[in-house]
């Protein structure tokens, strides 16, 4: 059985539909999104329906800050560009849509698993894990032994000890990792919608869950067409740019 782990999408469809058909491809039967299904890009329309439909057939989804400030407004500490991409989805949403938004649970379990967008430590106040530290701290917040995350456009996998010693890997797109058991382990799949590790394509990770591994993948998609969909919805021309760099 096998769980494809998918986060920050940020209305790219053209993103999403490449990483839905991997996915497929790969065997996935189980599906977990990890918020920021809005913000940046031009079909939150589009995306949200397809995980509403992913959610009706026993998916798990989460909410992601651009989902709450899309439901909230957008906040005082927000940059420009991303101001501006919350207010502009704000008038592109149905009823229904911002309602599957704002009903979104801040974090999900299921067996020895947790599911949220930035954290264990404090879910809703959107901080980081840049790190081994930010890491450790998550994993001290909860008793499950895999948390996945979103929020981080980068993937990153990180695993701490029963006495305490933590550690990280740098993933590598398409290399099974083996998630022993005496570990706690935290992993952060990386960006669908808008990656920032300088690697332009959309990246996942999948969850084996009868071998226990975790598998880290990038998918090539028409970045083009998602940049010209930006242009043309009237959306900040960096929006566009950032997706052919990866940043």
């Amino acid at each position: 059985m096998k769980q494809a782990l998918i986060t920050d999408m940020h209305a790219n469809r053209e993103a999403f539909e490449a990483v839905l058909e991997h996915a497929g491809a790969q065997g996935a039967t189980q599906y977990a999104f990890l918020g920021d299904y809005v913000g940046y890009g031009a079909d939150p329309g589009w995306v949200i329906d397809r995980v509403r439909e992913f959610v009706a057939q026993g998916a798990m989804a989460v909410m992601g800050n651009h989902d709450a400030a899309v439901v909230q407004g957008a906040g005082s500490g927000m940059r420009e560009d991303a101001r501006a991409a919350v207010e502009w989805t704000r008038s592109q949403l149905k009823p229904e849509q911002l309602d599957f938004l704002a009903k979104l649970p801040m974090h999900q379990q299921r067996d020895d698993r947790l599911y949220v967008h930035a954290n264990a430590f404090d879910p809703g106040g959107w901080e980081y894990v840049l790190g081994r530290s930010e890491a450790v701290r998550s994993l001290h917040a909860t008793r499950q032994r895999l948390t996945f995350c979103g929020h981080m456009h980068e993937p990153m996998l990180f695993h701490l000890s029963g006495t305490g010693k933590a550690g990280d890997f740098a993933p590598v797109a398409g290399v099974p990792i083996p998630l022993l058991s005496n570990r706690q382990w935290l992993a952060i799949p990386g960006s669908v919608g808008q990656p920032r590790d300088g690697n332009p394509a959309a990246a996942y990770a999948m969850l084996d869950l009868a071998n226990a591994e975790l598998t880290f993948h990038r998918v090539p998609y028409n970045i083009e067409g998602a940049a010209q969909r930006i242009r043309e919805a009237g959306l900040p021309d960096r929006l566009a740019a950032r997706l052919f760099e990866g940043e």
